[in-house]
């Protein structure tokens, strides 16, 4: 009982300095939601629901183009896809007689920076641990999101469209620091902005909605990378001979 207390502190403790980040960045994600025409309270409860950036800025695009549910499922999908990664990752990360419980709760919210100071644990990953960075971060990000939405309604809209952008700053600074380490995305991610720009401007893309050109790109653009620019990794230089 005391370790999983200790734990638990020890998780708000790591957890606090992201809820602070979450809160700032959530602001901008409910510029977004008060364009797709949610209340403070509805954006509350689906950044709690989902605590996600890009599928909850997807989500939220979706909706105010007037995107269809299959389209927000699978656009949603995609820009979570790296969550399978970091949940078969944090798996071996938990003892092997771990209840399922405790794994259903952690896999609810794998988020880039809980998986990251979950994943940095020299030992077995405490859950309650875990669960004290949820209890900070996941309140914030929903708080901020809420607080977003209500001052877009407060606001003008020339303000709330400059607020808007800083959404877009979020992104780039998701896709600049990978890009400058492999050459390879960021040739990818100028290809991508180009490919969006041509879907956009083509007669005969114009009766596809934004969702579906999101996901032709999105599957198409990645599949020809994997195939044709895969990023090799580093020969073990351990091994003998």
């Amino acid at each position: 009982m005391e370790t999983n207390i200790k734990a638990f502190k020890e998780g708000i403790r790591d957890g606090t300095p992201i809820a602070l980040g979450y809160f700032a960045v959530s602001f901008t994600l409910g510029i977004a939601a008060r364009n797709a025409g949610l209340t403070a309270f509805q954006g509350f409860l689906a950044a709690l629901l989902t605590n996600a950036s890009a599928g909850a800025y997807a989500g939220f695009l979706l909706m105010a183009t007037g995107g269809s549910y299959l389209e927000m499922a699978i656009v949603t999908l995609i820009a979570n896809a790296r969550y399978f990664l970091m949940s078969s990752a944090l798996s071996q990360k938990l003892k092997p007689d771990m209840p399922f419980h405790h794994r259903l709760i952690i896999g609810y919210d794998v988020t880039d920076e809980l998986f990251g100071i979950s994943i940095a644990q020299k030992s077995w990953l405490n859950p309650y641990y875990f669960y004290g960075a949820m209890l900070v971060s996941m309140p914030a990000w929903a708080t901020g999101t809420a607080i977003g939405v209500t001052a877009g309604n407060i606001l003008t809209t020339r303000l709330v469209s400059a607020l808007s952008v800083a959404l877009y700053g979020m992104f780039i600074y998701i896709i600049v620091p990978p890009a400058k380490k492999e050459p390879i995305i960021g040739l990818l991610v100028l290809i991508s902005f180009a490919a969006s720009y041509i879907f956009s401007e083509l007669a005969i893309f114009s009766k596809i909605s934004s969702g579906t050109g999101i996901i032709i790109l999105t599957v198409v653009i990645s599949s020809l990378a994997a195939l044709f620019l895969p990023i090799r990794e580093e020969e073990d230089d351990t091994h003998e001979g």
